[in-house]
């Protein structure tokens, strides 16, 4: 049997009726939403990772390519997941340049926010930041694909880890007003991710920009500091 279809039946034997219909409301995949007809099978995250472990081994790019273009939201979850596995256990430059390729060529089957925010930075932040490759991320963030926004801002979080802040500052400047709320929540979760490395370096950064900032990246900034401080920039008192 296929690796597909072996991953599909397993997730299939894992699925329970309250996911089945909580998950597609979640992740807003009604007429005119973000995720409009993303069809779910109703597996948790904690199953489809013991899935993803399981064929992490048994599978290659070829099965991951079939998987990761599933009408199956866990499907893609799955092969992504996968990917991750392949990724960290590379030691070879030579695969994890046909890893990065792979991931790039398929951002269109990376289309919802917890498949990003999964796998980019993982995959994506992690290869840019140790072979010096910061336009990937400005070419996707300047991208028409919302999707692509958002990889662009959230890889940067293996950056932000290492204690690099400037590239997640530059690309949430190039995205700060962007036209979905996802990205303003985006762009103000990996400023908060700053401010926990290093408050000064977002209080700096919430000083020039934080009267035309949309509030909801404002408010995503600002959660982990002192109230006092908060309160400020809520009020605009700076």
């Amino acid at each position: 049997m296929k690796a597909y279809h072996q991953i599909l039946e397993a997730l299939n034997d894992l699925l329970t009726q309250e996911k089945a219909e909580f998950l597609p409301r979640f992740f807003k995949t009604g007429k005119g939403e973000y995720a409009e007809g993303d069809q779910f099978i109703g597996v948790a995250v904690p199953d489809s990772r013991k899935i993803a472990k399981h064929f992490s081994l048994t599978t290659n790019l070829a099965d991951i390519q079939e998987i990761i273009q599933s009408e199956y939201h866990e499907m893609r979850l799955v092969a992504l997941l996968i990917l991750i596995q392949k990724f960290e256990k590379s030691k070879v430059k030579n695969e994890q340049e046909q890893i990065i390729h792979f991931y790039l060529k398929n951002t269109q089957y990376i289309n919802n926010w917890d498949l990003v925010d999964v796998s980019c930075y993982k995959i994506l932040g992690r290869f840019c930041f140790e072979n010096k490759k910061d336009e990937i991320f400005r070419t996707l963030a300047e991208s028409e694909n919302m999707w692509e926004n958002r990889i662009a801002i959230v890889g940067t979080m293996y950056y932000i880890h290492k204690g690099e802040f400037d590239l997640t500052k530059e690309i949430a400047l190039k995205n700060l007003h962007h036209s979905h709320d996802l990205m303003h929540k985006a762009n103000g979760w990996l400023l908060r991710e700053i401010g926990k490395k290093n408050e000064t370096e977002l209080l700096n950064f919430l000083k020039i920009h934080y009267k035309t900032m949309p509030r909801t990246s404002l408010r995503y900034a600002i959660e982990k500091l002192d109230e006092d401080l908060r309160q400020n920039f809520l009020k605009g008192d700076f």
